[in-house]
């Protein structure tokens, strides 16, 4: 742990001021909320294609808009003048961010819903600067959710109740009728998606059959109440559970529509997950409008599940067809098509194999993989670590590795290139950070639909993955192989020593800026003056409950008298424990320990 100050800004803020740090907390909340339910909304994901990947779709979604909200914030922080970014520029950065990392049907449709919101708030529609969300909040924020969903409907080419769409359309109908201020219209926007969520297995014959609420409906609903939270500074209550696919026949029932859009009776069902076509194609595309317009033409005959969203000359495009090789040629004919996705459901749904990645780069860039014919490593482990003498010693071991950088942990999309650069069939992933939980579950559910077997060993600190890697061994089974390491993760205790930053409440007692901290499993229990009495300390209350061996990973500036003289103490005043040394070059915490 690198800073035992209060959490990130995103984490810290003020109830019903609609704000950038706002927008920045609500990304925060967002993102950890559709962590904990990824899960269980992939496995609710039966329409428009059942292939289990609405919830990890989404969750990338958002995790790019909120590392482009960050970004914004530190763009803004690094300049000359070391100011604030605006309620406009964080969000075009949440909407851009959200566009370029767009996954899957629900999560092109949410961007296009954030793009509406930005419209707005940003004051970019006409008419529009008068009237910003900074003049009346909760008017800003009513209006934003209608302009959210006016975007949606023109971007999706057959509009279909009981989905994300129905969910949205509530939510601003919901937020139009409350009164109060703007943490009240946030929590009915939130109460509205949520009501209107568990209406959809009686308006989609698809969800009627599985006895389940709409997969891109409830991870909305996820987004909305990290939204309903940061405004209003309470949590609301979770939406009821969505249940799991069965067999189970029930009638649909007709949704009321919003107003100005089109009547339930022209909007077309798309094809049932069993007749439907084959592949999913996803890219971005440099194209101005009068391109892209054409370009719709050309793809709705060529499939179901059109999205095309976007604008300012950069669209998301989004396909179900059975000619994949048709529906990228009509996006090189219309622009300059790049990061193009080609998913191929197979016989049953869903994604058994990815047929063309360039996710994450455009054509000209060089992707670092094996030369062609190289063949799969039986299995490979993927490693973060926090410093190069870590990721050397890791790498020695045959991992490959993951460097994580102070204040920038790698996003999922980074994980999963390194699980494509471990170049493996089996793949063990080990996060070393608890921090790291989601994107590493992300990361793991991409590499699937790539047919990787990918397992995540939840460690929380590196010395937890040297532990496991050290029993690592390719020759068992996988499953054996993974429940070795586990156990072995599991049998390490951890402890960083971090310098305090600023005055701040702990579970040890108030710190001042400058005194050592010695945070065990995550938590501080020391506080103390010097880094070599304080980590001694530590040890002591450690090993008090036993222990065979102490791990000592030191940072870049650690002296090695110091390490000498932890050994020293070990050896002197706990029998029988040995001691292994690292010189890991971490470059925000001073040290590491593991007790095994």
């Amino acid at each position: 742990m690198t800073d035992p100050a209060p959490a990130l800004p995103r984490r810290t803020y003020v109830p019903h001021t609609l704000d950038a740090d706002a927008v920045r907390t609500w990304c925060g909340l967002a993102l950890d909320a559709l962590g904990r339910a990824r899960e269980e909304i992939d496995a609710i994901n039966v329409y428009p294609v059942a292939d289990g990947d609405t919830g990890t779709n989404l969750y990338l979604t958002v995790e790019s808009a909120a590392r482009a909200v960050d970004a914004a914030f530190d763009g803004h922080a690094a300049s000359a003048a070391a100011s604030r970014p605006t309620l406009a520029d964080v969000v075009r950065a949440m909407a851009h961010g959200a566009l370029i990392g767009a996954r899957g049907n629900s999560g092109t449709i949410l961007a296009q819903l954030l793009r509406g919101m930005a419209d707005v708030l940003a004051g970019d529609r006409p008419g529009e600067g008068d009237r910003g969300a900074g003049a009346d909040e909760a008017d800003g924020l009513r209006r934003a959710l209608r302009r959210a969903v006016e975007l949606a409907y023109l971007a999706v080419a057959h509009p279909v109740e009981g989905t994300v769409l129905t969910v949205a359309v509530a939510a601003a109908e919901s937020a139009e009728r409350a009164t109060g201020d703007v943490g009240t219209v946030a929590r009915a926007a939130y109460e509205g998606a949520r009501a209107a969520l568990q209406a959809t297995p009686g308006q989609l014959d698809a969800l009627a059959r599985a006895g389940v609420v709409d997969a891109g409906g409830y991870g909305l609903v996820t987004v909305l109440g990290g939204l309903a939270e940061t405004l209003s500074g309470e949590a609301p209550a979770a939406p009821a559970a969505p249940g799991r696919p069965r067999t189970a026949e029930r009638a649909p029932a007709t949704a009321p529509r919003p107003p100005g859009l089109p009547d339930a009776g022209d909007c077309a069902a798309e094809a049932s997950p069993s007749d439907g076509p084959g592949y999913e194609v996803i890219y971005l595309l440099e194209a101005d409008d009068t391109a892209v317009a054409r370009l719709r033409e050309r793809l709705e005959p060529l499939g179901d599940s059109l999205v095309v969203v976007g604008g300012d000359g950069l669209w998301n495009v989004h396909v179900h067809v059975d000619d994949a090789g048709a529906a990228v040629e009509a996006g090189i004919q219309a622009g300059r098509p790049y990061r193009i996705r080609i998913t191929h459901f197979g016989a049953t749904g869903h994604p058994d194999r990815l047929s063309a990645d360039t996710a994450g780069r455009r054509p000209e860039e060089p992707r670092d993989q094996e030369p062609p014919g190289t063949p799969l490593a039986p299995r490979a482990v993927v490693a973060v670590v926090p410093g190069d003498g870590l990721a050397a010693l890791c790498a020695g071991a045959g991992a490959t590795v993951v460097t994580a950088r102070p204040g920038e942990p790698p996003a999922s999309g980074e994980l999963a290139e390194a699980v494509r650069r471990a170049h493996a069939r089996e793949v063990v992933l080990l996060p070393n950070d608890a921090g790291l939980r989601h994107p590493a579950a992300a990361a793991a559910a991409q590499a699937r639909t790539e047919g990787v077997r990918v397992a995540v060993i939840p460690t929380r600190s590196a010395v937890q993955g040297i532990a496991a890697l050290a029993v690592h061994e390719p020759a068992r089974s996988f499953d054996e192989d993974v429940v070795a390491m586990t156990s072995a993760a599991g049998a390490t205790r951890y402890a960083e020593l971090a310098v305090a930053e600023r005055q701040s409440w702990t579970m040890a007692g108030v710190c001042q800026a400058g005194d050592v901290l010695g945070l065990i499993d995550g938590d501080v229990a020391v506080i103390g003056a010097g880094l070599a009495d304080t980590a001694e300390t530590v040890l002591d209350r450690m090993l008090a409950a036993g222990g065979e061996m102490v791990t000592l990973v030191l940072g870049e500036d650690l002296p090695d008298d110091l390490a000498e003289r932890l050994e020293r103490h070990v050896r002197d005043v706990h029998f029988a424990v040995d001691t292994v040394v690292y010189r890991g070059g971490q470059p925000s915490v001073p040290l590491i320990i593991g007790i095994e």
